[in-house]
């Protein structure tokens, strides 16, 4: 089966051999209809082809080598043996390449395999190879995008001509000379052209993107710029590289030297710009495209030097390199180490080449640092990170660009914020790209929302779009939290009972911190409790998150009492199973930077653990096996202990209060556990009473709440009378567990028998049940109403 072009080609061929009266159908007929049909011309043009002397050729040929019928004379059209060849073979090459249908390509590089066929002589004398075919097939790529033409045939001793071609026919010598004529042109055209076209086939102007409009104003990097300029100037090793983390601007300050350029060749910032430069062209090259389709061995390397080729010859051409990292190693293989950057190193050091890089630093030090070679022909140039006020003069100077596309003004407290919450809540990635994100995206969504026809954005929807990128709720993000702060001293003795001393030093700790009175590279806040077990330390924890709006996270100590479990936190070193997946505690910060962070039972965990906290509670930052950093700053650390709960209760049995003597001798127990260094990172450490026994009632009546709302999923109300209350209470209350055995109780006693009545006794339907003391082994009795 053919397309339906390669019909009309097949079609026309047979007409033009009855429009002549030849006997048989040959090669050349399909070749002649080629030539005249759209795509199959346009392949032999890309290849390098002339077809009006091809046509001229072939129609030569068909005069000369074919006998025409006399008219009258019945025609019987038959198919030559090569005919039936060259389509045989462009059935196999659309087979094998996966094609439904034979089209017009595939008959030309079929009728290429003939080599002892005209049609295939006279492509081969225009330069044509049937690989020059397959690679505009299959990539798109010209004659002169592919590189140098392959040698041409010449004379009776070229391989492949036709035995029966009569080479001493004057209009074949004619023509013969000609085409040779016109093909030695042609070939010095074609290098002319082949670097050209290979620089705009892999290359972008950057100084034409500039010129159209199309490149973003430089802000800032004064310094940087000038000493890029600097470099580029000297005789040899005149090639810059910028290293950085990404998002800081690299790619920016290449487009901004063109920028400069492009101003100073117009006339503009003349004083800016050395006389040497003034004309230069910058050129962003496309490495991963010259390596795209370069299956055979040796075509990414003829395209790197068709490049260099070009650039020489232009002379005042200035390449920059994107990801420069990626030229370590391209286009090497196991049978030859020679790469992109071994072809460019000569160019490099001796000043033929001007080249501008791009790379991260840890790129720089994985590939580019190793390659001492390619390294020392360039002159590394740092770019830091700008800060929060520089970013926010950035985004003003993009200000204007931004509204003309989404059609909206920003005002200067938005931009502000972008910057300085952008700094503060989205720590993985770096300034000025995140805070142009921002602004980014928030405009997008206000104006896709329509907001009451508004078109203006403001610092609230900036604080939106934060949220959102940083995984927090956005009352976390508002710059002015005074009303939560404000609240959370009650809001925690609501949920938390008997503890209010616990809660007052605690709030206290954070207030501090918020108001910015605790150091800058510190936690929120860095908390101990101690006391006896089951009064309410990790439950102050949890609800401390809930009511700050943060994350919450545990870590059971007694997951980390053996020296090697720590490592799970951080990462195992290097050679271990698991290196390479991070840290169980580094990529939860990462990933949620406002977390309420609660270790239990610290004084179980292995020593090394209190050494790694050490730099969390000082500097707040924690640096995995991967050199990845966890930012701390937002964290409140809780850590939770039952050291000294011993000696505490020796001196306070009961429901009594805890004098200053047993409180005393728990601290004496602590600083057994932990070092004096330590303690003093500690921002409190706030020691939870044991329970009286009117705390517990109020513990019972919060459990039975929380009971209740489960029951109203099964329209069942429950509730208890004074007696039945107090029963509870005693019963769930233990000294040395505090109220930890209260769900116990209400589980056994209260929550079974209702589960048998709920699912096949009276409350199938729902109700109402009222608990009551119980007679005999019956702690409790059921009143359903």
């Amino acid at each position: 089966m053919m397309t339906p072009e390669a019909e009309e080609v097949f079609g026309n061929a047979v007409d033009e051999a009855q429009r002549r009266r030849n006997e048989y159908l040959c090669v050349e007929h399909v070749l002649y209809a080629l030539t005249q049909e759209l795509s199959g011309s346009e392949i032999i043009q890309a290849c390098g082809g002339n077809l009006e002397k091809l046509r001229e050729l072939l129609d030569l040929f068909f005069r000369q080598e074919l006998e025409s019928l006399p008219e009258g004379e019945p025609l019987h059209l038959q198919q030559t043996p090569g005919l039936e060849r060259m389509m045989r073979s462009a059935f196999m090459h659309t087979e094998a390449s996966g094609k439904p249908l034979v089209d017009t390509s595939d008959m030309l590089a079929a009728i290429l395999e003939l080599e002892d066929s005209h049609a295939a002589y006279f492509l081969t004398k225009m330069g044509i190879s049937r690989l020059d075919v397959l690679r505009y097939i299959s990539h798109g790529l010209t004659k002169s995008a592919g590189g140098q033409s392959l040698p041409v045939l010449r004379g009776s001793s070229t391989p492949g001509q036709p035995d029966d071609l009569d080479e001493e026919d004057d209009d074949f010598d004619e023509l013969d000379e000609d085409l040779d004529e016109d093909e030695e042109s042609a070939s010095s055209g074609r290098d002319k052209r082949s670097s050209r076209s290979a620089l705009e086939t892999f290359a972008v102007s950057l100084t034409k993107r500039a010129m159209e409009g199309k490149i973003d104003p430089l802000i800032g990097r004064e310094d940087e710029l000038r000493r890029t300029i600097r470099v580029l100037c000297r005789r040899k090793k005149n090639n810059p590289v910028f290293v950085g983390e990404p998002g800081t601007g690299k790619t920016a300050l290449a487009e901004g030297l063109a920028l400069l350029l492009y101003a100073a060749a117009r006339g503009n910032a003349r004083q800016r710009v050395p006389e040497q430069l003034r004309r230069a062209e910058v050129f962003a090259l496309d490495v991963s495209g010259m390596l795209a389709g370069a299956k055979f061995r040796g075509d990414f390397e003829q395209r790197i030097k068709a490049v260099i080729s070009e650039v020489r010859q232009r002379g005042n051409v200035i390449l920059f390199i994107d990801e420069i990292h990626m030229l370590v190693g391209a286009g090497s293989t196991s049978e030859s180490s020679i790469d992109a950057s071994t072809i460019l190193k000569p160019a490099l050091a001796s000043g033929e080449l001007r080249c501008i890089g791009s790379t991260t630093y840890e790129d720089y030090k994985n590939h580019f640092e190793k390659d001492h070679g390619l390294s020392r022909r360039f002159q590394k140039i740092d770019l830091k990170e700008p800060s929060a006020e520089e970013t926010y003069k950035i985004l003003k100077g993009l200000r204007a660009r931004y509204e003309e596309h989404h059609g909206i003004r920003f005002t200067d407290g938005a931009l502000r914020s972008a910057a300085d919450l952008a700094a503060r809540h989205i720590n993985d990635r770096f300034l000025p790209d995140k805070a142009i994100d921002l602004i980014d995206e928030a405009a997008a969504g206000v104006r896709i929302e329509g907001v009451s026809g508004r078109k203006t954005v403001r610092s609230g929807d900036i604080e939106t779009v934060v949220a959102e990128f940083a995984g927090i709720p956005a009352r976390s993000i508002s710059s002015s939290d005074k009303e939560r702060l404000a609240r959370l001293d009650g809001e925690l003795r609501e949920t938390i009972f008997g503890q209010d001393e616990a809660i007052t030093q605690l709030t206290r700790a954070i207030r501090r911190s918020r108001a910015g009175l605790g150091g800058p590279t510190k936690p929120v806040g860095c908390f101990l409790f101690t006391g006896p077990t089951g009064v309410g330390k990790t439950e102050v924890a949890r609800q401390l998150a809930q009511v700050l709006g943060n994350h919450f996270s545990r870590y059971d100590m007694s997951e980390y009492m053996e020296k090697h479990a720590v490592s799970r936190l951080i990462g195992a070193p290097p050679g271990y199973v698991g290196f390479d997946q991070g840290g169980l505690l580094v990529d939860d910060i990462r990933r949620n930077p406002y977390t309420v962070l609660l270790l239990d039972e610290i004084e179980k965990a292995h020593p090394d653990m209190f050494n790694i906290l050490l730099q969390v509670m000082d500097s707040a930052c924690l640096t995995d096996n991967m050199g990845r950093k966890a930012d701390f700053r937002n964290v409140v650390l809780v850590m939770t202990s039952n050291a000294g709960a011993r000696e505490m209760a020796a001196s306070s049995i009961g429901f009594t209060s805890m004098t200053d003597d047993s409180g005393h001798k728990g601290m004496k127990a602590l600083e057994k556990v932990l070092s004096p260094e330590f303690r003093n990172r500690l921002d409190a450490i706030i020691t939870f009473n044991p329970l009286p026994m009117e705390v517990m009632l109020r513990i019972v009546d919060k459990f039975i709440r929380q009971l209740n709302g489960q029951l109203a999923e099964r329209n069942v109300t429950l509730t208890l009378t004074a007696e039945a209350r107090t029963r509870l209470a005693e019963r769930g209350f233990d000294p040395k567990f505090g109220a930890r055995p209260l769900a116990r109780v209400i589980a056994q006693d209260i929550e079974t028998p209702l589960a048998d009545e709920i699912l096949f006794g009276r409350l199938e339907r729902g109700g109402v049940v009222v608990v009551d003391l119980g007679t005999g082994d019956r702690a409790f009795r059921f009143r359903f109403e």
